[in-house]
């Protein structure tokens, strides 16, 4: 193969790598609003189904002790079961999601609605099957409000 062969046909691995790449890195950006960075990937996600990404606004342990997460959900993604013995404020930025409290009706959520659940009540929320969802969740009555996971949402369930 001469040279110019060569650097033709590296040229072209080149631009063909850096292309997927580029293509997979847009694939995991919510295609929605986010308002704030969308953040990594969950470090929570085993309480989790689907991926979900994490950018914390503010921590439980810095001056203000207010933990506010902007947390966004692919199409599908949910929390386990939980409760929060402080309770919690969701303020939904965009896409479609769904709360349900442990013996109520599945809520259907929009860009504008908000959230507030009383403190240690069962609940879950995320993403609509079919579309993004993003949204701040904020940790009430701290420092002593603790997360209790509890069993994933089944499928049936959550349809």
């Amino acid at each position: 193969m001469n040279s110019k062969k060569l650097i033709l046909y590296l040229t072209t691995i080149i631009l063909t790598l850096s292309t997927s790449s580029i293509e997979a890195t847009e694939m995991t950006k919510a295609p929605i609003d986010t308002i704030f960075s969308q953040g990594e990937k969950n470090p929570y996600g085993e309480f989790f189904t689907g991926q979900t990404y994490l950018n914390m606004l503010s921590i439980k342990d810095d001056i203000f002790n207010a933990p506010i997460g902007n947390v966004t959900f692919e199409p599908g993604a949910r929390t386990n079961w939980h409760k929060h013995s402080g309770g919690q404020i969701l303020l939904i930025l965009d896409g479609e999601g769904r709360y349900q409290e442990k013996g109520k009706d599945i809520q259907i959520l929009h860009k504008g609605d908000i959230v507030r659940i009383s403190p240690n009540i069962e609940h879950w929320h995320g993403a609509a099957p079919n579309s993004w969802f993003t949204h701040i969740s904020i940790e009430t009555n701290v420092p002593n409000n603790t997360t209790t996971w509890l069993e994933p949402v089944t499928n049936e369930e959550y349809k």
